[in-house]
């Protein structure tokens, strides 16, 4: 920003108020108030500015918020707030300090706040879909997981069958006295299933229209709601430079803290999206179970639980998780097919 009067604005969202600080380009303060988190109150308070540099950390409120601002003509840079340990590694913290700190991170250099780059709408629209499918998937599996419990404690086995079919099994198992309580719970799992019938097809017809979702299921263990929630999580498969940066972006690498001589071991970092590394994770125990398909990759999970080790199992799923990452962005980005026997080489 070369603008003399060029402002730096520090936003702390909160869901129903905004703390807003601004500083001009030698660090003072120009601006401290609390407006509340709505669009007209937001644009009201920044109109003094003719251009500024909004600094906000990601969250609920973000994307509508960096929609709204920059639409009035603003520069907005969305903070990752979990590399921002100046704002949650203080003792003493309050909404007032944190939106300053993030106008004088904008001001002296936005390296230091990580930016993120959100998702446009079309794509967290649809990513809603598969989300609002997994709760009900979520939702099912408690009820059936209720009855189940409650019946066996009167000695009654429902017999295995498919989740759709569960509800009309148990209706034929319980006794009458049981009706009462389990009636509304069967019904509820019904109305349930058939909203997940529903959204099955709003998927089906997602996938059908995103050739590279397409083309991403051609992986052995990957399934069309995974490949589906990869590139539209992803987007952009062109702006990560090598395929292996996909692994750390989704948090299926190890953290470090370093520090001189001590180098310790740590578990994966789970930064990223939480529920793409989940189907991952699914797609490797799938890979590394006992009907998984016989491919490189899985050959390759199996030689690290050789190794032994009482987590042997579990490291190898989520390394094999993490080279799935990469071999899709790899898929994704050559054009080239897949070849079950030879994993592709990650750039």
């Amino acid at each position: 920003m070369r603008d003399r009067n060029a402002a730096y604005v520090g936003c702390d969202v909160g869901d129903k108020f905004t703390q807003l600080c601004a500083v001009d380009r030698t660090g003072a303060v120009i601006q401290a108030r609390r407006v509340r988190t709505e669009k007209t109150a937001l644009l009201q308070a920044l109109g003094k500015f003719r251009r500024a540099r909004v600094v906000l950390e990601a969250g609920t409120h973000s994307r509508w918020v960096e929609e709204a601002l920059s639409g009035a003509g603003h520069e907005v840079v969305v903070a990752n707030p979990r590399q921002i340990q100046l704002i949650w590694g203080r003792r003493k913290k309050t909404d007032r300090s944190d939106a300053m700190l993030l106008a004088r991170l904008g001001r002296v250099d936005l390296s230091l706040v990580a930016p993120v780059h959100q998702r446009s709408r079309a794509a967290q629209t649809d990513l809603a879909v598969l989300r609002s499918r997994d709760l009900l998937v979520s939702v099912r599996t408690k009820l059936i997981n209720h009855v189940r419990g409650l019946l066996k404690q009167f000695g009654i086995r429902v017999e295995s069958c498919s989740t759709a079919a569960f509800a009309r099994r148990a209706d034929e198992s319980i006794s009458a006295d049981l009706r009462p309580a389990l009636e509304p719970v069967l019904e509820a799992l019904r109305t349930v299933t058939d909203k997940i019938s529903l959204h099955d097809q709003q998927v089906e017809r997602l996938f059908d229209a995103s050739p590279p979702a397409r083309r991403l299921m051609e992986i052995d263990g990957v399934g069309p709601i995974t490949s589906l929630a990869y590139t539209l999580t992803i987007e952009d498969p062109a702006k990560f430079k090598k395929s292996r940066v996909v692994a750390s972006f989704l948090g299926l690498v190890p953290a470090k803290d370093q520090s001189g001589e001590s180098d310790p071991q740590k578990h994966i970092s789970k930064a990223g999206n939480p529920f793409l590394r989940r189907l991952l994770v699914q797609c490797a125990q799938r890979v590394m179970g006992a009907f998984g398909p016989d491919c490189d990759l899985r050959r390759w999970g199996l030689g690290l639980c050789a190794r032994g080790g009482s987590a042997a199992k579990k490291r190898a799923i989520v390394a094999v998780a993490r080279k799935l990452a990469v071999i899709m962005h790899r898929v994704w980005v050559t054009g080239r097919p897949y070849d079950p026997n030879f994993c592709l080489q990650p750039a």
